[in-house]
């Protein structure tokens, strides 16, 4: 990739960073704008290709959750890759109702020439920041973290 292409680069992580902090449940239908037809999307508990799997991901987010938006802290490009740092926000539907909640994690993102993403990986450690939130399975990660670190 020649110099002239990072500025390219840099536009394309912005605009998708911009996307993913603005992301509605109306915008959902729009991740064809950032995404490859046949992206790969993985998390912790998703592993997906193609746009509609993708969409399906966000749109259960929406629905599972109350009010989940994502705030980018960090970011570094290096040629077609990009790895984000963010907090996910949100509150829970069905227990702590209104308690706001944060999951800290990361993305690898890889993008094609014209800056749309074709890899998406997310990091983030689901027993830390989301099972020790919940209230019967919290207790048993807690009381499990506690006897390994003894």
């Amino acid at each position: 990739m020649s110099q002239t292409d990072s500025p390219r680069m840099e536009e394309a992580v912005t605009r998708v960073v911009a996307f993913f902090e603005q992301l509605a449940p109306a915008s959902v239908a729009d991740l064809g704008r950032i995404y490859a037809p046949d992206a790969r999307f993985k998390d912790p508990f998703n592993e997906v290709r193609g746009v509609q799997p993708i969409q399906q991901i966000f749109a259960h987010m929406f629905e599972a959750l109350d009010q989940p938006r994502f705030v980018v802290t960090g970011r570094v490009v290096q040629g077609q890759q990009c790895f984000l740092t963010w907090d996910f926000l949100f509150a829970f539907k069905n227990f702590h109702r209104g308690e706001p909640q944060t999951v800290r994690g990361a993305s690898h993102l890889v993008l094609d020439a014209q800056g749309l993403i074709v890899l998406h990986r997310d990091y983030w450690d689901a027993a830390e920041e989301l099972y020790e939130k919940l209230p019967v399975v919290g207790a048993l990660m807690r009381w499990l973290r506690r006897r390994a670190a003894q």
